[in-house]
């Protein structure tokens, strides 16, 4: 079993990312410490955020205030729900968080079930972190012996911490570098164009290249792979995909497409990361703290831009469902020119439900919690899919306490002003 570990600043998002997921019937509340349940088992996220509000609204100095753990065990291992109870109680224990308000939900909309623990890092003052991840490790071992699940080895990590690494031009043989990613892109992550693709590969530095020829009379397609800076600029001689292997090529990428899009169309993170989505829109003011609040989420934003710097392209990829989409294909509102309007004419969209206009929460900018590379080596050491924290449903859906929320937020803001 392995244990990720996450810290930020929005105590909302992290909230509304899970409760969507039972909302949307892909999870449940296992759970919840230091909050009262209520008498019919249903919660909403302003519910929640009112149980944590007295722990938040006392710190002043603290930016990371909100901790969002996931306890992830071998797909093979079978937990019931009491068992998940118990670990995460034990967990949270030895972290140092008995004392805290903290949220268990399982999430069941993967081929891996796990859970997610949404907590507070305050409690007066910051709770102590320097030994976090050690300490997480080893309550992770005693779990596994307790609860008889498979164990997740030092050899194991080794192993694969080599997988899923960007590619540094100046750092060794470029060839392998890239051999490392591609070979092994397909076998986890939905994409259905070779746009697609592409914005998945640019987070490792490395380009593909359709290449035209003829032969014998014949059009015959190939493909070449291409080493990037840190700017997007080509630093190496092009790579023939067959050097990689099959899945490498077009004609094996092109059944990955096909299958890609008929897979993502019932897929339940469509609808989840629309969502998400939008809500990043309307809590931030520009591109950079938009980025930082989707990427917390676990999410990685690629944006497309010409010589002029206009936008005409959007791909947002999503590393727990391990999807990437393209803006415009999630909705029409989240198109690349939605974001050209914005970002470079200074006209933010107006987010509308139900045709009618909703005030924005007033939610603190996200700042990333770690690096993308980081957290994808340590989640693939372990056999666990590839992502960070999963995302949301389609349509916010009018909810009365959610509006009354979202009146008080505004309240507040305005007496800080005044």
């Amino acid at each position: 079993m392995i244990a990720k570990i996450g810290k930020g600043s929005n105590i909302y998002g992290a909230i509304l990312y899970n409760q969507q997921k039972v909302d949307n019937e892909n999870g449940t509340v296992l759970l919840l410490n230091k909050i009262p349940y209520t008498l019919d088992g249903r919660y909403s996220v302003a519910y929640f955020n009112q149980c944590f509000e007295p722990y938040l609204s006392a710190n002043i100095k603290t930016e990371k205030t909100v901790g969002h753990i996931s306890l992830n065990p071998d797909p093979a291992d079978k937990v019931s729900d009491e068992q998940f109870t118990e670990m995460a109680h034990v967990y949270m224990e030895r972290m140092g968080y008995g004392n805290q308000p903290y949220i268990v939900f399982k999430h069941t909309d993967i081929d891996r079930t796990h859970i997610h623990i949404v907590s507070t890092c305050i409690n007066g003052k910051k709770i102590p972190d320097d030994y976090d991840h050690p300490r997480s490790m080893a309550i992770c071992r005693v779990l596994e012996t307790k609860y008889n699940l498979n164990k997740a080895t030092e050899q194991e990590q080794k192993q694969t911490d080599k997988i899923f690494k960007p590619v540094h031009h100046k750092n060794g043989d470029i060839k392998s570098q890239i051999a490392s990613v591609v070979r092994h892109l397909p076998k986890y992550y939905s994409f259905s164009t070779m746009g697609s693709y592409n914005a998945l590969l640019s987070l490792f530095n490395i380009t593909a290249e359709e290449v035209k020829g003829e032969r014998n009379g014949q059009t015959v397609n190939g493909l070449v792979y291409v080493a990037l800076d840190e700017n997007g600029n080509k630093v190496s001689n092009p790579f023939k995909a067959s050097l990689f292997g099959k899945d490498a090529g077009v004609a094996q990428l092109q059944k990955h497409f096909e299958q890609s899009k008929e897979k993502m169309k019932v897929n339940p993170t469509r609808s989840v990361l629309k969502n998400i989505i939008e809500l990043a829109m309307h809590t931030t003011s520009n591109e950079t703290d938009f980025r930082k609040q989707l990427t917390e989420q676990g999410i990685n934003t690629v944006v497309r831009r010409n010589d002029s710097g206009r936008i005409y392209g959007i791909t947002f990829i999503d590393h727990e469902s391990r999807s990437v989409w393209n803006g415009s294909a999630l909705d029409r509102s989240l198109s690349a020119n939605v974001f050209e309007d914005w970002w470079n004419n200074g006209n933010k969209p107006e987010l509308k439900i139900q045709d009618s206009p909703v005030s924005t929460m007033n939610v603190i900018d996200h700042q990333p919690t770690k690096d993308l590379f980081e957290f994808i080596s340590q989640e693939h050491s372990q056999n666990t899919d590839l992502g960070l924290f999963s995302l949301l449903p389609d349509a916010l859906g009018v909810d009365y306490e959610e509006e009354q929320f979202a009146n008080r937020m505004k309240k507040k803001k305005k007496r800080r002003r005044l």
